[in-house]
């Protein structure tokens, strides 16, 4: 038997809507493309077009346009879902103070996390990557990338944590504030010469180490 009636609690509506915090994660992806591409990283950018602008005062500028209005449009988004949990508490069988908010929301939600879906996967197809500089950011630290591996290797060799972590952070401090080659001063410390070969301390700063499982993530996340 059919039972047809108005009174339906909102919290299917709210479930709904709930997966609109999805729009932190369209934020999230937009903030780390806008960072990667200012001028003192500029590791990775938005596809710029022969012709576009990027500000309208510094012509040499190429400004992320794209996923700062996506970190905007998820800021949008996301409001949606408080208000959506908050027309579940109606009084009585139901009011319709829950009607204005739905009327703007669902209409205006669903089209905007499609619109940004749409403009963040456009963004990622035609991401730029500068090689180049993220090797030339990666040697700016003359090696101190590879203070863990360091510091890993030691306590393998039967070295306290805590021993390991003075003798690696020591060595470290004299790169960070010489602006030395840090796999030369690892070298050149007697007692990690003494526990370690000069053929460990080779393999240990490798960033073939680092990069090994890049091809697998990438095929288990894309298949491909």
């Amino acid at each position: 038997m059919k039972i047809f009636t108005q009174i339906i609690p909102r919290d299917r509506y709210a479930y709904f809507f709930s997966p609109w915090v999805l729009a932190g994660s369209i934020e999230r992806i937009s903030t780390e493309i806008r960072h990667l591409q200012r001028t003192e990283v500029d590791e990775m950018s938005e596809q710029f077009q022969k012709g576009q602008k990027g500000s309208s005062s510094m012509p040499h500028k190429r400004n992320p346009v794209l996923t700062e209005n996506l970190t905007g449009i998820a800021r949008l988004i996301r409001g949606a879902v408080t208000p959506a949990l908050e027309n579940i508490s109606l009084w009585h069988e139901r009011d319709i103070s829950h009607s204005s908010v739905e009327r703007v929301i669902g209409p205006d939600t669903t089209i905007l996390l499609d619109f940004a879906l749409s403009r963040l996967t456009n963004v990622i197809k035609n991401i730029v990557v500068n090689k180049k500089n993220i090797k030339a950011n990666l040697d700016k630290l003359n090696g101190l990338i590879y203070s863990q591996r360091i510091l890993l290797m030691l306590t393998q060799k039967g070295v306290s944590r805590e021993d390991s972590y003075d003798i690696v952070q020591k060595n470290a401090s004299k790169s960070w504030d010489n602006q030395s080659d840090f796999k030369e001063i690892i070298l050149s410390d007697k007692g990690i010469m003494e526990i370690l070969t000069k053929e460990e301390i080779d393999d240990l700063f490798s960033l073939d180490y680092h990069l090994k499982n890049v091809d697998y993530i990438f095929k288990n996340v894309f298949g491909k």
